[in-house]
């Protein structure tokens, strides 16, 4: 089954890290293989190991997370930003020609009857004898 979940950014790290330690061991897993396997070891636990497995995992909201959830940009991030827009547009393109507004071109029809050629050719074509 396919589903989607919210995660933090620290955890989700915590799995490349994981997938990682699988390779050096000589093996290769996948997300979903690695989040399976977990549940199976937290199927594995007593029921005190498992409520403090639980308890120690945070609360998370759900669903999408809003403008005012998600990380202020960094200073650097917004000065780039700013930068790309407040820098004029070139003129003149690279080859030396000016800049024009180009009129959008239509394309031509296509010509149905080459489609039907190749159908034809399909099926006029032998069929061949197993070896």
């Amino acid at each position: 089954m396919r589903d989607s979940f919210t995660i933090p950014k620290n955890e989700f790290v915590a799995i490349d890290a994981l997938k990682t330690r699988a390779i050096a061991l000589g093996t290769s897993v996948k997300k979903s293989e690695l989040l399976r396997a977990g549940l199976m070891v937290l199927k594995g636990l007593s029921d005190a190991a498992y409520k403090a497995a639980l308890t120690a995992v945070p609360t998370l909201k759900t669903g999408r997370p809003t403008a005012a959830d998600k990380p202020a940009t960094t200073p650097a991030k917004a000065a780039v930003k700013v930068s790309a827009k407040a820098a004029p547009k070139p003129a003149v393109k690279a080859s030396g020609k000016a800049a024009t507004a180009r009129k959008p071109v239509a394309k031509a029809p296509v010509k149905k009857v080459a489609a039907k050629k190749r159908v034809a050719r399909k099926v006029a074509a032998p069929a061949r004898k197993p070896a």
